[in-house]
């Protein structure tokens, strides 16, 4: 069988399974009421609604399609991370760099597979030359704290979401045409190890694992959260070029970097005094409430599979 056609098979079987997810949400908003539990797991199953349809159209597009979304959806994260800093006139110059600049080269070094370039242009051109720009605009008062944190909105924002399609770029022999499925695999697993975290926490959590950063992550939720999304992994092996052990080890070493960069992510959002990077999606903040996993475990997968089996 083709990738094309198992790539549209897998888009048929998604479709049932939110079908049934919304199905099943929609018996319990009537049954017992729209609790918060319930109102969250309802925006949780629409947010995979739009994200499922959104990416298997970019897919349906091709390679520059998967390209443009993710272009859009680091815009829409940079603008999030950027609007919530403190920012002076001296930043001007460099914010525009951010978005019309740097944002644009490293996407376009993505889409010529320039790798040698795609992997150190944002950690060492950008990261020296933004705070050169702010720099020669005289301004001194705050100056690390304003360059460290317009810095890491690029690492995180752009350099790390780059990584979702640059793994479209991965040469792997003998699975030509398939890594479209690599890359949705790595989404599926990661979103789902989220959602399955939630799920396991409201039904035995008990333990929070970090009550001053996020108070509703519970041990309980994270252990079956992690290791449910790894057994889904390796049932999901088909997808990738791995065997089904090795595709629950790399599942597990995502989730685990996931739930690691949430926990990032919140601190940051902590420091900033705010509870959501945005409030682009009903129930779930902005984008970057949504990509927040995935910034961490994407550049981790590409280099493993770039390293062990291309």
């Amino acid at each position: 069988m083709n990738h094309t056609m198992e790539l549209w098979q897998l888009f048929g079987g998604l479709i049932v399974t939110l079908i049934i997810a919304s199905a099943v949400s929609y018996v319990l908003k009537h049954k017992f009421g729209a609790t918060s539990v319930i109102e969250n797991l309802e925006a949780r199953v629409n947010a995979w609604w739009v994200m499922i349809l959104v990416i298997f159209a970019a897919a349906a597009l091709g390679f520059y399609g998967v390209i443009m979304l993710f272009f859009v959806v680091a815009f829409m994260a940079l603008r999030e991370f950027l609007s919530l800093i403190y920012i002076r006139r001296g930043d001007h110059i460099a914010l525009v760099a951010c978005f019309y600049v740097i944002l644009p080269i490293q996407f376009i070094l993505v889409a010529i597979d320039w790798f040698s370039m795609f992997t150190i242009f944002i950690p060492v051109y950008a990261f020296l030359f933004l705070p050169i720009l702010s720099a020669l605009q005289g301004d001194a008062a705050h100056f690390l704290d304003r360059s460290t944190k317009v810095q890491w909105a690029i690492m995180i924002a752009v350099f790390c979401i780059s990584h979702i399609p640059a793994v479209l770029t991965l040469d792997i022999a003998g699975f030509e045409g398939g890594n479209i499925m690599l890359m949705i695999f790595l989404i599926l697993v990661v979103q789902a190890s989220d959602v399955l975290q939630y799920i396991w926490g409201k039904l035995f959590g008990k333990h929070k694992i970090a009550p001053t950063l996020s108070p509703s992550k519970t041990v309980e939720g994270f252990v079956g959260g992690v290791i449910s999304a790894s057994v889904l992994a390796g049932l999901l092996y088909g997808l990738t070029p791995f065997t089904p052990a090795e595709a629950a080890l790399i599942g597990f070493v995502i989730c685990m970097m996931g739930f690691l960069g949430g926990l990032v992510m919140s601190a940051i959002k902590r420091s900033m005094g705010v509870k959501d990077w945005g409030n682009m999606i009903s129930g779930h903040g902005g984008m970057l409430d949504r990509m927040d996993s995935l910034c961490f475990a994407a550049p981790i997968f590409f280099h493993l599979v770039r390293y062990y089996w291309t």
